[in-house]
């Protein structure tokens, strides 16, 4: 199940078990979703801190960090990015420390995996979360993230996969300088081998691509730390 056409819900799997990684990431791709995978905490926490995923999958008994702890420290920097615990921890206590310490849901091991996929489309849901996933409309332009289309007062346009994920980042974080390494991420994937250089040639691209369209729109470059976008409503 995609969230919207040619953009796909990125989940991060942070999991120790390889075999059962295997077998759920089989299946949510076969849904499709791109799914990302890491075995341990501290590998799981950096990942989470590049803001690239749209949910996050945690067991809690990893090594090098516990789920807990993962969870307690992305939540004290402020990221909010939906969490469903899938875990074999599974009294009461577990429960409510594990909702307590920041989990959105919690899933216990065994469990049916037709059980998870209701739970991830339950919490696609949620308003809060992703809302206006197909369509996004700020300043002077509109985005139709199924089509790939960018409509301003001067006409429209079709985006590639990557300039539509681009500037849906900017989009949805206009006003606010993103870095480079976040940009990255969101749009490449966290672990993806690409020079930087690609992300300033998709900014040049863009860039172009708003002025096609009659926006008064910049996307700004701040020296040392990323991009910025600017427009009518900041």
């Amino acid at each position: 199940m995609k969230t919207r056409k040619g953009a796909a819900m990125r989940i991060l799997m942070v999991e120790d078990d390889k075999k059962l990684c295997e077998a759920v990431c089989y299946r949510l791709e076969q849904e499709g979703y791109t799914v990302d995978v890491c075995n341990d905490g501290d590998d799981g926490l950096r990942w989470i801190r590049q803001q690239a995923h749209d949910l996050i999958l945690l067991d809690r008994m990893l090594p090098t960090l516990s789920g807990t702890t993962v969870l307690e420290r992305m939540r004290s920097d402020g990221i909010t990015t939906p969490v469903l615990v899938v875990t074999a921890l599974d009294t009461v206590h577990d429960r409510v420390s594990g909702l307590d310490a920041g989990a959105d849901d919690y899933l216990t091991k065994p469990f049916a995996m037709e059980e998870l996929l209701a739970r991830i489309r339950a919490m696609s849901r949620r308003p809060h979360q992703w809302e206006n996933l197909a369509r996004i409309r700020w300043g002077d332009v509109t985005l139709d993230l199924n089509e790939r289309f960018l409509t301003g007062a001067g006409g429209v346009c079709t985006l590639s996969r990557r300039e539509a994920g681009l500037l849906e980042s900017f989009l949805r974080n206009a006003g606010q300088t993103l870095p480079r390494a976040v940009l990255l991420a969101r749009v490449w994937g966290p672990d993806a081998a690409v020079e930087e250089g690609n992300l300033d040639n998709y900014v040049y691209f863009l860039r172009r691509r708003l002025q096609s369209v009659g926006s008064r729109m910049q996307i700004k470059n701040v020296r040392g730390v990323g991009y910025l976008l600017e427009g009518p409503h900041v």
